[in-house]
């Protein structure tokens, strides 16, 4: 079994920073892409930035600037380190981790529960 769990999420001003932290753990042989999504009321979830095996990233042009994506290979872990934040930005937001049970070939898309950001003053 795989479970993502999601940490660091919470209440701050317009303009502050959050860090959030996903660790994966179970039977995991090699984790792939890994990224956040996020979800605002009554809109659809949308991706928010992503990380490769090799560390190479990619953001969403409404992030892009403010928030930086990295991970931990050794702890199967991802960070989204949150700066300049919006209420725009408030939602669940959402790790995913594309991964390998074993050397198979096959690759599996694993959720964690997801963690409250909200941006309010």
């Amino acid at each position: 079994q795989v479970q993502l769990v999601e940490s660091g999420g919470g209440l701050v001003q317009p303009g502050g920073s959050l860090r959030l932290s996903c660790a994966a753990s179970g039977s995991i042989f090699s984790i792939n892409d890994m990224a956040w999504y996020r979800q605002a009321p009554g809109k659809e979830r949308e991706l928010v930035a992503v990380i490769t095996s090799n560390s190479n990233t990619n953001y969403a042009d409404s992030v892009k600037g403010r928030f930086t994506i990295s991970r931990d290979n050794a702890k199967n872990t991802v960070y989204l380190q949150m700066n300049s934040l919006t209420p725009e930005d408030t939602g669940v937001y959402y790790c995913n981790a594309l991964l390998q049970k074993s050397s198979n070939g096959v690759y599996y898309s694993y959720w964690g529960q997801g963690t409250q950001v909200t941006v309010s003053s």
